[in-house]
């Protein structure tokens, strides 16, 4: 069963990631491009006024050692390939999780992970440290900022696995349990938005409006995986789950 489960987490996911591929390539490839347009003009601009106009770009364009086709092609090789690791991981984790926690439907449960998954590993981090396009960011900060996004991302599982545990612990209604639960899960996250330090490193002048579509495009593709994923899994195993029953209801 594990096994099926995992060929199906891993297909689905490489569907789910080339579908996230389409919607970052359609929605965020143009803020890309506004992004290393300004990158590139400020690059020419203060290298000319270093050299007497004799300036140079930063290697974005056709010139890049990866040039601008070769990388949106890239996008889909790398939403597919994201797609594929974490559906095999989520397979795994749902194998789990089946009969012990979460909605006793097969369906349910697929889109009932998905959702915390995306709020956990996905939500939590970009509260506190949304992704910037090109141009925003120092190079030499990278593996710092790095290392605290990973951080978020532990909060967030923690907190899940916390409030899993309290809502199973309350003996109460189910309204007190899904309360209990927001609330074990909240205070930790709360706790690490607050404690942990601010990355801010967008630079003066950088359209805010441009940096919002960016961070929003990129949060959307993130919803646009899980949610396809959580559809497609659970579906999945609903008609899984119902082919032996329908077989047995024809014999």
């Amino acid at each position: 069963m594990v096994r099926t489960l995992l060929v199906r987490g891993l297909l689905l996911g490489l569907l789910a990631g080339l579908i996230a591929g389409a919607f970052a390539f359609v929605f965020g490839e143009p803020r890309i491009e506004s992004a290393i347009a300004l990158e590139e003009a400020a690059s020419a601009q203060h290298a000319g006024s270093e050299h007497g106009g004799a300036g140079h770009t930063h290697e974005h364009g056709a010139e890049a050692v990866v040039s601008r086709p070769v990388q949106k092609a890239g996008l889909f090789l790398a939403t597919g390939l994201y797609g594929l690791a974490v559906g095999g991981i989520f397979a795994l984790v749902y194998a789990g999780l089946r009969g012990r926690v979460g909605p006793r439907s097969e369906g349910g449960l697929g889109l009932a992970a998905a959702g915390v998954a995306f709020v956990a590993v996905i939500l939590v981090p970009f509260v506190k440290y949304p992704a910037n396009p090109p141009a925003v960011g120092d190079p030499e900060t990278i593996y710092g900022r790095t290392v605290l996004y990973l951080v978020m991302v532990l909060v967030g599982l923690a907190a899940t696995a916390v409030a899993a545990v309290t809502a199973r612990q309350v003996g109460a209604g189910p309204w007190a349990r899904w309360a209990a639960a927001v609330a074990a899960f909240l205070v930790p996250v709360a706790a690490a938005w607050l404690l942990l330090p601010s990355v801010n490193e967008v630079p003066e002048g950088f359209p805010a409006t441009l940096l919002w579509e960016f961070r929003l495009t990129s949060l959307g593709t993130q919803l646009v995986f899980w949610a396809v994923f959580g559809a497609l899994f659970g579906w999945a195993c609903d008609r899984a789950a119902r082919a032996p029953r329908a077989a047995l209801a024809a014999a």
